[in-house]
């Protein structure tokens, strides 16, 4: 074989090589409520003396992730919002209800990305379209990796968590908890077994 095929079959493979590993591989939210390692997690404050935290119990997404190539990262999730918990059961049947989140006709909460970018001290930006009370805004989440590898049972993951905040009025929520009280905060967690 000449050398200049070689060189030429050598940049091929090359080629495909590097195009194979740019593609983002394909992840499962671990939200099995038997050994859940993913949480969504809310805050607000209270009167502005405290903080109410709660947490959605029941959720599920998906998120395509390649380390070298953010670009090409997406994530979506689904939240069941009547899965709400805030550790008291009156306050939750409250929250369901048409003063807040109404899941009799919005029973469900969803983010989308539409771009993932590189940020400071290795942390990265999610921007996305997230719906709530059946209105949809644009909303970002400052996230960074936690790790990835083998898992015990034979499976690779990866973990992340991410922050954001957005206004209730933004989501149609008008109900007066006082001037200190008119943001939510998300703490978020996620663990993804690879596809």
């Amino acid at each position: 074989m000449s050398k200049i095929r070689t060189s030429l079959l050598s940049a091929a493979l090359l080629g495909m090589t590097l195009s194979h590993s740019a593609i983002a591989a394909d992840y499962v939210i671990d939200d099995d409520q038997k050994g859940a390692h993913a949480s969504i997690n809310f805050k607000v404050k209270h009167l502005g003396y405290s903080w109410l935290q709660g947490r959605f119990n029941q959720f599920e997404g998906k998120f395509s992730y390649e380390p070298d190539n953010l670009e090409q990262a997406k994530v979506s999730v689904s939240i069941d919002t009547s899965s709400v918990d805030t550790n008291h059961a009156r306050r939750d049947k409250h929250l369901r209800g048409e003063d807040f989140l109404d899941t009799s006709k919005h029973s469900t909460a969803k983010f989308v990305s539409t771009s993932i970018t590189p940020a400071k001290d290795g942390k990265f930006e999610i921007k996305g379209k997230f719906t709530l009370n059946g209105v949809t805004n644009d909303l970002s989440i400052m996230a960074s990796k936690i790790g990835e590898g083998k898992d015990p049972w034979g499976g690779y993951r990866a973990g992340f968590s991410g922050t954001t905040e957005f206004a209730l009025k933004d989501y149609g929520i008008d109900f007066n908890l006082g001037p200190a009280s008119t943001h939510v905060y998300l703490d978020l967690h996620v663990e993804g077994i690879r596809q």
